[in-house]
């Protein structure tokens, strides 16, 4: 997959079949919307071209947003270009953009920069300044500049019945099994493994403290989970803890994974934490060896749970 920061970057001169959005989770409902793309892409002999934007037009145009996403710009160009996508074009998005009027965005950017054959999309779909043109708008447009449209129609949306937002209500609920289901793969971030207190080590339980440098990444909500950590290449699986520590008065939000039967140096290593599922809610307990107590069951929980797989 080629991948290009900007609409002026993009060179190709092939025609293209396009769909346009945030794709945020690249989901099983945005699957299905780009694997036909993929697919009339290969039946008309033309590339495949995903058009997206960061920041998230929320971030820009609503002031008071604070929009949190599943997917960093790193994440979902692996993930799209694991489905198969031939092009992602990642355009800035700012205010001058949001004020291009609908033929404009046509006439300039998909018919001129990406000689459009086919544009793929949802019903619903808006753009435009002040997101005025709708799907009729560019049913006409394609007629006026000789490209085909194809609508995903509310049933086929519906039947999918997925949704970015549900996905981040489960993940903040706790509910990762859902969540999972909806993404069709695991929950997952990408970080740095940094030093912490190290408390841990002095009760048999040394872990992995994670730096997400994306500010913006929806983080799960505080409590304890199972996941599956891959660090230099190796898989490991493990327990990761989010949360304040309140048993030994911790300040801020802290991501800690304990990595099963794993004793080797990953400082200032990046790690990818892919979350398999939720165990409990984050608890103060008494001493630190009430809290070994605990450690030491969600251990086996782990274990247990890997041992069934």
């Amino acid at each position: 997959m080629k991948t290009y920061n900007s609409i002026s970057d993009y060179k190709s001169k092939e025609k293209s079949i396009v769909t346009i959005g945030t794709f945020d989770g690249v989901h099983v409902g945005h699957k299905h919307i780009l694997e036909k793309l993929i697919l009339n892409a290969k039946e008309h002999k033309c590339e495949s071209l995903v058009l997206t934007f960061f920041p998230h037009p929320k971030m820009v145009l609503q002031e008071s947003s604070s929009v949190k996403l599943l997917n960093t710009m790193d994440e979902k160009n692996y993930l799209l270009e694991k489905i198969g996508v031939d092009n992602l074009v990642i355009h800035p998005f700012d205010k001058d953009f949001s004020r291009l009027t609908a033929e404009e965005f046509v006439k300039n950017i998909l018919v001129d920069k990406f000689n459009i054959q086919k544009i793929i999309i949802g019903y619903d779909h808006r753009f435009g300044r002040n997101r005025t043109a709708n799907i009729n708008d560019l049913i006409h447009f394609g007629k006026k500049y000789n490209f085909e449209v194809e609508e995903i129609s509310a049933q086929e949306v519906n039947d999918i019945a997925v949704s970015s937002t549900k996905i981040r209500n489960a993940i903040l609920d706790g509910n990762i099994a859902l969540a999972n289901n909806y993404l069709g793969y695991n929950y997952f971030f990408n970080g740095k493994v940094v030093k912490g207190k190290q408390l841990g080590r002095t009760i048999g339980f040394p872990t992995a403290n994670i730096h997400i440098e994306e500010d913006y990444k929806l983080i799960p909500k505080n409590g304890v989970y199972i996941v599956n950590c891959l660090v230099k290449n190796i898989s490991i699986n493990g327990i990761m803890n989010i949360g304040s520590r309140p048993t030994v008065a911790g300040k801020g939000i802290t991501i800690e994974v304990y990595l099963l039967d794993f004793e080797i140096d990953i400082y200032d290593q990046n790690i990818t934490v892919n979350i398999l599922n939720y165990v409990r809610d984050e608890e103060k307990f008494n001493s630190l060896e009430d809290l070994k107590i605990q450690l030491e069951l969600d251990k086996k929980f782990a274990i247990d749970y890997f041992n069934k797989l």
